[in-house]
Order: C-alpha cells, then sequence, then structure tokens
C-alpha cells in the first residue's frame, strides 16, 4: 500500500526499546514550535513508498526488536500505517508508534482505530517546547506519554508505561 515518506533509519536505538526500525513518514499537522522533524510537515514533500518495501527491509534485519512508527504524522496516514504495523506484527515484531494527538483524541478519530488496534505502544501528544527535557526516554517533552495501548484500549482510558525507569 502507497504512502509519503520521509525517511526510514535501521537499527535506530532511540526510537523504541531494542533495534529498531523507524518509518518517518511524511506530513504533519501539527507544526509544533521547536519539532526535531519539521521537514516532515509538508504532506507534499518526502517521496512515494510502499508497505512491503519497508516490510521486506524489516525482514532483511534479523536483529530488529520492531518497527517505529514516526514523522511527521504516523495517524494522518492511518490506512498505509495500520497496514504497515499488522504486516510487522506478523512478523513478531513490536509496534510503537508517535503521535502528536492524544489518546483521548485518537479515540474521537474513527479512522484511526485500525492502527491503534495495531500498535503496542504509543508515545502521546504535541512536543511542547517549554516541557523539552533529555533526561527522557523516547519522549521530547515531560508532557507527552508512553502508553500500553492494548490495555488502554481494554480499559477506554491511558495506561501510562513508565519507561523512565526500566524500558521493557
Amino acid at each position: 500500500m502507497k504512502f509519503r515518506l520521509a525517511n526510514v533509519v535501521n537499527d535506530s536505538i532511540v526510537d523504541g526499546p531494542g533495534f529498531r526500525l523507524t518509518v518517518f513518514v511524511q506530513g504533519c499537522p501539527h507544526h509544533c514550535p521547536g519539532c526535531h522533524n519539521p521537514q516532515t510537515h509538508d504532506p507534499a514533500g518526502g517521496r512515494d513508498a510502499d508497505t512491503d518495501w519497508v516490510l521486506e527491509k524489516a525482514a532483511e534485519n534479523p536483529l530488529l526488536s520492531g518497527i517505529t512508527l514516526s514523522g511527521g504524522e504516523p495517524f494522518a496516514q492511518c490506512e498505509p500505517m495500520a497496514a504497515l504495523a499488522r504486516g510487522a506484527k506478523e512478523m513478531g515484531l513490536h509496534v510503537m508508534a508517535y503521535s502528536g494527538y492524544t489518546f483521548e483524541q485518537l479515540l474521537d478519530m474513527p479512522e484511526a482505530r485500525p492502527l491503534l488496534e495495531s500498535v503496542d505502544v504509543l508515545v502521546d501528544g504535541p512536543f511542547l517546547k517549554d516541557k523539552r527535557s533529555l533526561a527522557l526516554n523516547f519522549r521530547g517533552s515531560s508532557n507527552q506519554r508512553i502508553l500500553d495501548v492494548p490495555a488502554s484500549l481494554q480499559k477506554g482510558e491511558p495506561v501510562v508505561l513508565d519507561w523512565d525507569v526500566n524500558p521493557a
């Protein structure tokens, strides 16, 4: 399935636990001041890519723990990102996603549900420059939460993981 891609980074250790294949999607409606990836904001930027190509790249690396969907905004391309996440799960990979939307906002977006249901961990909320901290694992500002998505969906409210102490 086609989508807009900014970049793919293999063997990332900063975008989740273990070795990750990080997919930076192109296009973001949030335009957070101080964003780490402002080049991903323009939805017309980047290039066309295919989810099968990304899954082939993942399959080539036996050291991967999982894939991370970043951006840009993965939830701006829900259908292809859900297909990518499902494919990664079928390969036995852990799936993590970043979103400038909160979990609660995503629950109100029907198109987001298939992607949410395919994600293990979500880092939610916009990057806030005044809450920036380099001491946080896997996120840029202290307002962002690391959520156990299956548990959050089951409970109907965010279930926060404390990965600043011991990332699993």
